[in-house]
C-alpha cells in the first residue's frame, strides 16, 4: 500500500497569520490596546490636532462642512478683492500716504526719519496686500509639478521603509500608536527632506519671490511722490523752495526704477546686481536683495513647517482610515494608509497652506526693514547735499532773502552759486553777499557771467575783477584767460585799446612780458608798431623791455625812432643800457639823444677820433662824464697812466735840481 507523501502545512499557516490578522483587526475595531481604546486615541488626537491648527470655528479644509462656508466667502468678496496675506499685528495702520507727507514739517531730523519710515512702511504694506499668495503658489505648484513630485517620493519612501521593516514590525504598528507614528515619521522624513523636494520647493519660493519683489517695486514707486513731498516739506520749512525743489530731485532718483540698463536677477540664494545703480534705485535694490534672501531660506522653513503638521494629520488619521482597508493589505500594517494619506489632495493643500503662510510671513516681516532702510537712505540723501554746498545752506538758514534768491536758481547752476558764494566770502565776508544780492552783481554772476570769468574770479580771488575783465574784454575774455593776462594785470591798468594790441601779438611770450611791465611803461611800448613791437618783446627780458620804456619816455619823437630802429637791428646792445648806471647816466644828461647815440655807436678805426668828440662833449656838459668811463674804460685808464707820467716828468723837470742842491751841503 503506498504510503500518501505529506503536504506541508501552507494552508494551518496562512489561516494563522489571516487569524492573527482578524484578531488584530478585531482588536482594532473594538478599540483595544493594551487595555486602552486604540481609535478613540487616534481620533481624539486628530481632534486635538485640528483643534490646533485651526481656528476656533472653523471646519477642516476639504471637508463637506467647509464648501457653503468658502462659497459664502467668495460670494461676499468683490471680484479682485485682493490677496488674503495677513498683515503683520506689530505694523500700524495704513494711513494716507498725502497725510503722512504733509506731516513732515518737524524741527529734527529724527522725526523726519520716521516720517519717511511711515511713507515707506504704508506704501510697501499696501502693495504686499494686493499679493494673492494663494494664486501665485497654485501657479508655481503647476509649473514646477510638485503635485507628481510628491506622489513618486511617496512611493519611493514606502518602498524603502517597507524593504527596511520586518513584517511583524509593520503588523505592529496597526495596534501600536507610538510605533505607527515613528513609521509615518520615516516616511515623511524621506518625503519632505528628499534633493528634490527641496530643490522643487526653493524653485517654487524664488520664482514667488520674484513675483513678490515686481509689485513691492511697484510699492516702493508709489512711496516716491509722497516721500519727495515729505522732503520739500522738511527742507523748504527751513531753507527754501530752491533747495527743497533740489533734495527732492536727489530723493526722487533713489526711487527711480533703473531703466535701460541690466536688470538685477534674483537667484537661488544670491542677487546679482548688475551695472551702476549705488544711488539710483536705492530702494528697489533693497527689495530684490530681500526677495534673495527669502528665497534662500524659504525652502528649509517650509519643510520644517510641513513636516510637523503632515505628522500629526497623518498620525491622527490612521485610526479611522484602517477600518475601510482590506485585510490582505494590513499585511503591510499602516503604510498604505500613510501613503494614501501624503498622497491625498488635503495633505497636499496642507504643504500649499505653509507655502503661502511661510512666504508671506518671510515678506512681512523685511516691511519695517526695508522702510527704515529707505528712510536711512533719502536722510543720506539730505545729508550728502547738505555737506556738499555747506555754505549754501547756513546762509540760506540765515538770510532769507539769499533763500529766496535760490528759489529762482536751476540745479545746474547750483555748482556755480558755490564757487562764487566762497569766492566772494573768502573776500568781503557775508556782508559782501548782502551786497552783491542787493546790487544785482550775484545774480549776474550766477545766471549770465561765463565759465571763463568764474574761472577768473577763482584765480584772483574776487568776483569784482571778473565781472570788469568780463566788461573789458568782451568777447575775447577767453584770450585773456588762455594767455593768463587776468593773473598778471589788473582791468583798471589797461584800456580796450591796449588789450586788443596786446592779443594781436598771438604770441604767449610776447604778451607775458609786456604784461608784467606796469602799466605806464607798458602803455608806451604799445605805441610801437605791432611787427616791432613783437619783435622786440620776443628778443628782450622784462628788465630791459622796461629801460626801453624809460629811454623812449625821455626821447624826442625823432630820437625815438632811430633808438627803437637801432635796438630792433642789434637787441643785445640794449643789455649795456638796462645797466641802472647806464639807465641813469643817460637820463641825467641834458643831451639824451646824442649820449644814446655815443652808447650805441661801435667803435671802429676812427674810435679816437669818436672818443674825442664824446669828450667834447663831455667837457662841454651835454652828456655826463660817466658815459665816457662806461664807454672808453681802456682809453680812459690809459690816458689816466699817460697823464700821470707826463706829471711826473713835468715835475722831474721843474723841481728836480732844487733838490740836488739842497743834498749837497749835506754830503
Amino acid at each position: 500500500m503506498l504510503r500518501r507523501r505529506k503536504r506541508p502545512l501552507r494552508k494551518p499557516l496562512r489561516v494563522a497569520i489571516c487569524g492573527l490578522t482578524c484578531a488584530a483587526f478585531v482588536l482594532q475595531t473594538l478599540g483595544w490596546e493594551h487595555g486602552r481604546p486604540v481609535a478613540v486615541a487616534f481620533g481624539a488626537e486628530r481632534e486635538a490636532g485640528s483643534a490646533e491648527s485651526e481656528p476656533p470655528g472653523s471646519a477642516r479644509a476639504g471637508s463637506p462642512e467647509t464648501e457653503p462656508v468658502k462659497r459664502e466667502s467668495e460670494k461676499s468678496e468683490p471680484p479682485n478683492a485682493g490677496s488674503t496675506a495677513a498683515v503683520s499685528p506689530t505694523a500700524a495702520p495704513l494711513t494716507s500716504l498725502s497725510d503722512l507727507a504733509d506731516k513732515c514739517r518737524v524741527d529734527n531730523e529724527e522725526a523726519f526719519h520716521g516720517r519717511i519710515a511711515a511713507i515707506a512702511r504704508a506704501s510697501l504694506e499696501k502693495a504686499l496686500k494686493k499679493v494673492d499668495f494663494a494664486i501665485l503658489i497654485d501657479e508655481q505648484w503647476r509649473r514646477h509639478k510638485l503635485g507628481t513630485l510628491i506622489d513618486s517620493q511617496v512611493d519611493r519612501s514606502i518602498r524603502q521603509v517597507r524593504s527596511e521593516t520586518a513584517w511583524h514590525k509593520l503588523i505592529a504598528t496597526l495596534t501600536n500608536k507610538e510605533k505607527a507614528e515613528q513609521i509615518a515619521i520615516a516616511v515623511a522624513t524621506r518625503v519632505y527632506r528628499s534633493d528634490a523636494f527641496k530643490k522643487a520647493v526653493e524653485a517654487l519660493a524664488t520664482d514667488v519671490g520674484r513675483e513678490v519683489a515686481a509689485t513691492m517695486e511697484l510699492g516702493a514707486v508709489d512711496a516716491a511722490l509722497p516721500a519727495v513731498r515729505c522732503v520739500r516739506a522738511y527742507v523748504g520749512s527751513r531753507y527754501g523752495a530752491g533747495i527743497a525743489r533740489m533734495v527732492g530731485d536727489d530723493a526722487m532718483r533713489a526711487f527711480e526704477l533703473p531703466n535701460g540698463g541690466p536688470v538685477a536677477q534674483v537667484g537661488r540664494g544670491q542677487i546679482i546686481v548688475a551695472g551702476g545703480e549705488a544711488i539710483a534705485g536705492a530702494v528697489v535694490l533693497l527689495i530684490r536683495r530681500t526677495a534673495a534672501r527669502m528665497a534662500r531660506r524659504i525652502g528649509q522653513r517650509v519643510v520644517g513647517a510641513v513636516l510637523s503638521r503632515l505628522v500629526s494629520v497623518v498620525a491622527g488619521g490612521i485610526g479611522v482610515v484602517l477600518i475601510a482597508k482590506d485585510v490582505w493589505e494590513l499585511r503591510y500594517g499602516v503604510l498604505p494608509i500613510i501613503a494614501e494619506e501624503m498622497k491625498s489632495e488635503s495633505a497636499k493643500q496642507t504643504v500649499k497652506a505653509e507655502l503661502t503662510k511661510a512666504i508671506e510671513e518671510q515678506m512681512s516681516a523685511h516691511v519695517d526693514e526695508l522702510a527704515t532702510r529707505t528712510a536711512d537712505r533719502i536722510l543720506e540723501v539730505w545729508r550728502e547735499f547738505r555737506e556738499a554746498h555747506t555754505k549754501v545752506v547756513e546762509l540760506a538758514a540765515k538770510h532769507p532773502p539769499f533763500k529766496a534768491f535760490l528759489a529762482s536758481v536751476g540745479r545746474e547752476q547750483l555748482p556755480r552759486v558755490d564757487r562764487i558764494v566762497q569766492i566772494v566770502l573768502a573776500k568781503e565776508g557775508e556782508a559782501g553777499v548782502r551786497s552783491r544780492l542787493r546790487d544785482g552783481t550775484l545774480d549776474e554772476a550766477v545766471k549770465r557771467m561765463p565759465d571763463t570769468a568764474l574761472e577768473i574770479a577763482a584765480d584772483t580771488g574776487s568776483l569784482g575783477a571778473a565781472l570788469e575783465w568780463r566788461q573789458l574784454a568782451g568777447k575775447r575774455l577767453d584770450e585773456v584767460v588762455r594767455y593768463e593776462i587776468h593773473r598778471l594785470v589788473r582791468p583798471a591798468e589797461l584800456t580796450r585799446a591796449g588789450l586788443e594790441t596786446l592779443l594781436a601779438l598771438d604770441d604767449r611770450l610776447a604778451i607775458v612780458r609786456l604784461a608784467r611791465l606796469d602799466s605806464e611803461r607798458r602803455l608806451v611800448l604799445l605805441a610801437l608798431p605791432e611787427e616791432r613791437l613783437l619783435k622786440l618783446a620776443r628778443a628782450l627780458s622784462h628788465a630791459e623791455l622796461a629801460a626801453l620804456s624809460d629811454y623812449l619816455q625821455a626821447l624826442g619823437q625823432e630820437g625815438r625812432g632811430q633808438f627803437v630802429a637801432a635796438i630792433a637791428d642789434n637787441p643785445h646792445k640794449m643789455r649795456l643800457l638796462a645797466d641802472s648806471s647806464v639807465r641813469n647816466s643817460v637820463l641825467a644828461s641834458t643831451d639824451q639823444e646824442a649820449a644814446l647815440e655815443m652808447m650805441l655807436r661801435a667803435n671802429g678805426p676812427l674810435g679816437l677820433l669818436a672818443m674825442a668828440g664824446d669828450v667834447r662833449l663831455a667837457i662841454d656838459g651835454r652828456i655826463s662824464p660817466r658815459l665816457i668811463w662806461i664807454k672808453y674804460p681802456r682809453a680812459v685808464i690809459a690816458a689816466g697812466i699817460l697823464a700821470l707820467v707826463v706829471l711826473m716828468i713835468f715835475n722831474r723837470l721843474l723841481f728836480g735840481g732844487r733838490h740836488r742842491r739842497r743834498r749837497e751841503p749835506q754830503a
